[in-house]
């Protein structure tokens, strides 16, 4: 069976209304939101603590780069429970494209380790 543009057609559909939702609801939350300011309104506020100093303080890059690296191979292990659930049904095919998968993250692995991306100086 050979699939037609038509057979895209709800996608596209749904992809608009989704596209579309987002948007009414960034504009029309903009027009229904409170507008009124004042110095004490617009002042930072944590947790019931004065703010003390500036908020701009810089963080140290690694901590983002350990922090999206700990995303990273995450969401990697999270597609092994598929594979592990469904073992028996994919047989050696599915064997083989997890090994190659499993290279793949152990490259990226000791490419990142490597680098010493993982190191606190």
């Amino acid at each position: 069976m050979q699939s037609t543009q038509t057979d895209y057609l709800p996608i596209l559909i749904q992809m608009l209304l989704a596209v579309g939702f987002v948007v009414l609801t960034i504009i029309g939350s903009s027009f229904l939101g409170p507008k009124r300011h004042s110095k004490n309104k617009d002042k930072t506020f944590e947790c019931g603590i004065e703010s003390i100093g500036n908020a701009r303080v810089p963080f140290s890059v690694k901590y983002f780069l350990v922090a999206i690296l700990f995303v990273l191979f995450d969401v990697e292990v999270i597609f092994l429970y598929p594979w592990a659930v469904n073992f028996k049904e994919m047989g050696i095919d599915g064997l083989l494209k997890m090994g190659v998968f499993m290279i793949l993250l152990l490259v990226g692995f000791f490419y990142v380790m490597k680098k010493k991306g993982l190191e606190w100086d």
